[in-house]
């Protein structure tokens, strides 16, 4: 089968004796930064009044909540039986595992703690920080392909890679799917959605759910974690661990909608 020749950009940016910046380190730097850029636009956008105190405080509560909740996540989900036979492996990031699902849970978590202390509802800081995440998303996925990790599943198609350690078959370059799906359409969205300000919760539920959509559809393409394999026979851990994301976002969505109506109602009341 015919291949496209797999880049093999080194993982190490560069390195000063044991010290090493990595593309995977630098990916998430670039989308804490973006997305604390966002978080400041859009405050003023939408006349929300968070002040650049607050958003440095979301930005470090935010790197925190996400890396680690994105760890802890991995290893319940991915990687429990190593780190029972090796504790220390959950300090080795460099290494890769990093949970989407376990860094959602971390930001909620921060997001719950730092909402109080701004003056704004969880669901509207919540709405703020989703319109950049798919800016985090798809440096994230970018930095697996440099690491030639999460590749997709055998394929003829005439864009497959020969990933190294995947074996000799051409693979689906399924990290870019998940860049440019959960990435740039992604943020497109989101960006074309945030140009007035929507019902708390709205913007957080959009993104969940086409997250959730996208993330499911490429999963199909991308190689089952070789230790769990397909759950049921069916669907990947991924796919498991979205659905849930998938149901939250249009309960949001909904929601949200129904406020709307709501309103409108109340303000026709109003007039007659």
């Amino acid at each position: 089968m015919a291949a496209l020749t797999y880049p093999a950009i080194d993982p190490v940016l560069f390195a000063i004796g044991p010290f090493a910046v990595r593309w995977y380190g630098l990916a998430y730097v670039a989308g804490f930064i973006a997305g604390a850029l966002v978080l400041r636009w859009l405050s003023r956008r939408w006349e929300v009044g968070l002040t650049d105190d607050d958003v440095m405080a979301s930005l470090l509560w935010g790197a925190v909540g996400l890396l680690v909740g994105a760890r802890v996540g991995y290893e319940l989900f991915y990687g429990l039986d190593r780190l029972r036979a090796d504790p220390l492996s959950f300090f080795r990031v460099w290494e890769g595992g990093m949970s989407f699902h376990g860094g959602l849970v971390g930001l909620i978590i921060a997001g719950l703690i730092l909402a109080p202390r701004f003056g704004v509802p969880f669901l509207r800081l919540a709405d703020m920080v989703a319109v950049g995440a798919p800016i985090g998303i798809f440096c994230g996925r970018v930095a697996n392909f440099i690491n030639a990790e999460l590749w997709g599943r055998v394929t003829d198609v005439p864009w497959a890679m020969v990933f190294p350690g995947a074996g000799p078959l051409p693979r689906h370059p399924s990290q870019l799917y998940e860049a440019l799906l959960e990435g740039v359409v992604l943020f497109c969205v989101m960006l074309w959605l945030a140009r007035r300000k929507r019902p708390e919760g709205f913007m957080l539920g959009v993104f969940l759910s086409l997250y959730a959509v996208a993330r499911i559809f490429v999963e199909f393409f991308r190689e089952p974690d070789a230790h769990i394999g397909l759950i049921a026979g069916v669907l990947t851990m991924g796919q498991l661990l979205t659905l849930p994301v998938l149901a939250v976002g249009v309960w949001l969505v909904v929601r949200a909608a129904r406020h709307v109506s709501g309103s409108e109602r109340e303000r026709g009341g109003r007039v007659d």
